[in-house]
């Protein structure tokens, strides 16, 4: 496949709007669907906008869902008649998060219309999406991957994980890590301010050394600073926690550091803050604490 073919596009969202801004800019014809239509019109002149998912993927090449959770995606793409529209010979990417055996029914019905496959699930973030270098983790044939590599380099940097629903896998894992580090450096930020250390030099002394991560570099920075506009919301976060945990069960596994963070994730959602920056389990973590990183004030709580 060549850069002259034909992308639709589901779900403009936060992650969404900016990765179809790098796919017009790398030269690929678009159709675009939103259930909000209006967030399609920041590309008016440049892309089509369809009214149905069904509409949207008809014509195709490739079709791409960026969606919320696999509730969506699948009522999309099953209950709406986005599968059953897709042309023979297309490729349908999901770079949703959603379960695995959701991915591979998905991939089942696909091969029913003549197309392919590939469950392609990302991090990186808004920042990530904006600068195309999201980590893409895709499962699928190798034949599959192939067809739209060029979909992908438009994107960020693609990882074949295996047969479809193990780049659900991967990012089930990437989510682990990342829930897990978030409540790590939270609770050290805290702990450190507590003691009466500057949490921000802190975070610049630990930058330096073997407890350096990413998560600390930027979610550690937005702790101190209170910057908690959501990249990824906590109810996403909360989400991929609880496919993790039914993924564990359903192997037989116990993962009580992700059982922990995702409890800790709950309460935060149960408290208003469903929308805040998953790096904002600081807040439940203070709310438990009865005290604030640093001197900022302190954020009301909802309920």
């Amino acid at each position: 496949m060549t850069a002259n073919l034909h992308v639709a596009f589901l779900g403009i969202g936060l992650m969404g709007a900016p990765m179809v801004r790098n796919l017009l800019d790398a030269g690929f014809s678009m159709t675009l669907w939103n259930r909000t239509a209006s967030k399609c019109e920041q590309f008016n002149g440049e892309a089509t906008t369809a009214d149905s998912p069904k509409n949207a993927v008809r014509d195709a090449d490739v079709v791409i869902t960026m969606l919320e959770n696999g509730d969506v995606v699948d009522d999309v793409m099953v209950t709406q008649g986005g599968i059953a529209s897709l042309k023979a010979g297309a490729v349908y990417i999901d770079m949703s998060s959603v379960q695995p055996s959701l991915a591979r029914r998905h991939a089942a019905l696909a091969q029913e219309q003549g197309a392919g496959y590939v469950d392609a699930p990302v991090s990186g973030g808004t920042v990530g999406a904006e600068q195309a270098r999201l980590s893409i983790m895709a499962g699928g044939s190798e034949v599959d991957i192939e067809r739209v590599r060029l979909v992908f380099e438009a994107l960020g940097k693609c990882t074949p994980i295996g047969p479809v629903g193990a780049g659900q896998l991967a990012k089930l894992a990437n989510q682990a890590i990342v829930g897990i580090t978030i409540g790590a450096v939270s609770e050290a930020l805290l702990l450190a301010a507590k003691g009466g250390a500057d949490p921000a030099a802190v975070r610049e002394a630990l930058m330096g050394g073997f407890a350096g991560s990413r998560i600390l570099e930027l979610h550690g920075q937005r702790m101190i600073d209170r910057d908690f506009s959501p990249g990824a919301p906590a109810r996403i976060q909360l989400k991929d926690l609880r496919m993790i945990l039914d993924e564990a069960r359903s192997e037989g596994l116990t993962l009580p550091l992700a059982q922990q963070v995702h409890n800790e994730y709950q309460s935060l959602v149960a408290n208003g803050h469903s929308d805040v920056d998953h790096s904002g389990l600081l807040l439940e973590l203070e709310h438990l604490n009865g005290v604030l990183l640093g001197s900022a004030p302190a954020i009301k709580r909802k309920g």
